[in-house]
């Protein structure tokens, strides 16, 4: 059970300077007003008291305070991005400068070049000083100006760099290697007692970041691979008996293949991580796929990378820079196994295997997503002027909220569960069964 001493931000010192911001101290709903460190969010909103629900447990709201840790003209700034790419990473990076240069009146902010590696002198990646010219039309384009990069480094020569360099706040743009970085970073801060923010910003195509309901670039993502759904879907029915097989990121999580689903209401059938599913016998997925082919003339299918692994032979687990463990290519196995089972039913068939992973992280933001970085941007830029620290921003209950990161990397990746109302809807959308099991014979 958690407790609102599980949701606690920590805090650099006491903060006695006053915020340029000028902003009203009232309260209330509609107005720009200083939020005071006791303004509170809900863990859960919904629940019974026979699971233990429990109204005391809160967040901490982010947004602007009175008064401040750093002296802002004062401060030096520094940002990165790592991991993979998402859309909006550009535009976090813009406002980002946009409230800290413009709002804060902040005089020096710069992006370390190509992620966590890019910080560490040994590879000799040049800083990048940010300039309003410089960040003028970079939300127009999909990437990181700022470059990135997979993999650990020296936490030690990581902080030797900010010291150096006279950095007092970081913020850090990425997915759960990023934030687990993050926090070894402050950690070794922490040791040395030194005064630098690290405030991270989440992202991850995947959407599986605990306490975070959604991730920047997430409902872009989901545009483009509704695209790819509907490109299949006609590929399908314009062939007899056209299969089209959809693969999708999602490591652990389903998320994107289930909203991509649902936003295009043209798959009938979805295969997530979280929901395990037979191949063979009847009520499998071949059997289904070859019932539906018979029937209705097409199928399609739209499958996240994690899905079905058990399926596959499992060699040496390999992992990533990032510590992700790899996944076998369940795409390309699916289409064989399909292929192989139409021509032993002696089934005349078209398939077509679309897998657009890496276009769907390298677009720019559309509009809700744009809107959302802004919003997070400036929401970390006050958290780290008021001196916040070893934290991330997340959208919880439509509000923003301070999250610790050492509770959110603690807790895994979010993930479906089964019986939820998401999977409830694309089962109900799909029309394949709640659990593909192949029955006894």
């Amino acid at each position: 059970m958690l407790s609102s001493d599980d949701f606690v931000v920590r805090m650099l010192g006491e903060r006695k300077v006053p915020s340029p911001l000028g902003l009203s101290t009232r309260r209330g709903d509609g107005i720009a007003y200083f939020v005071p460190d006791d303004t509170r969010v809900l863990h859960r909103i919904t629940g019974n008291a026979e699971e233990g629900f429990d109204c005391g447990v809160f967040m901490q709201r982010a947004g602007p305070r009175e008064k401040l840790f750093f002296d802002p003209p004062k401060t030096r700034v520094a940002m990165v991005t790592c991991g993979g790419l998402a859309p909006g990473l550009n535009n976090v990076i813009r406002s980002l400068f946009l409230e800290l240069h413009h709002k804060y009146e902040v005089e020096e902010i710069i992006g370390f070049k190509y992620g966590f590696r890019g910080m560490n002198p040994a590879h000799g990646n040049p800083t990048i000083t940010l300039t309003n010219e410089f960040v003028r039309t970079v939300h127009n384009e999909g990437g990181s100006v700022l470059g990135t990069s997979r993999g650990a480094e020296d936490v030690g020569l990581l902080v030797d760099r900010l010291v150096e360099m006279k950095i007092d706040v970081l913020f850090c743009i990425g997915g759960d290697g990023t934030l687990r970085g993050a926090h070894a970073i402050w950690q070794e801060i922490e040791r040395r007692r030194l005064t630098i923010a690290i405030v991270g910003i989440p992202k991850t195509i995947d959407n599986d970041i605990p306490f975070v309901y959604k991730t920047f670039g997430f409902d872009t993502a989901v545009g483009v691979v509704r695209l790819a759904i509907e490109s299949a879907h006609v590929e399908a029915v314009g062939t007899p008996n056209g299969i089209g097989l959809v693969k999708v990121m999602g490591r652990n999580a389903g998320f994107i293949a289930a909203y991509g689903t649902l936003a295009s209401m043209e798959a009938n059938f979805c295969l997530i991580p979280e929901v395990p599913f037979d191949l063979r016998g009847e009520g499998g997925l071949l059997d289904l796929i070859e019932k539906r082919v018979r029937e209705r003339g097409h199928a399609l299918i739209v499958v996240a990378e994690g899905a079905g692994q058990n399926l596959l032979e499992q060699g040496d687990t390999r992992y990533d820079a990032s510590g992700n463990k790899l996944h076998e290519d369940i795409g390309a196995f699916l289409r064989d196994e399909i292929v192989g089972h139409c021509r032993g039913k002696d089934i005349f068939h078209h398939i077509k295997y679309i897998d657009p992973s890496y276009m769907i992280r390298s677009v720019k933001a559309n509009a809700s997503d744009a809107i959302f970085c802004d919003d997070l941007a400036r929401a970390a830029v006050h958290a780290a002027m008021a001196g916040k620290t070893d934290c991330l921003i997340g959208l919880w209950h439509g509000v923003y909220v301070h999250l610790p990161l050492e509770l959110v990397i603690s807790q895994g990746p979010r993930r479906i569960h089964p019986e939820s109302f998401l999977w409830r809807s694309v089962v109900g959308a799909t029309g394949q069964p709640q659990a593909i099991r192949a029955r006894a014979v």
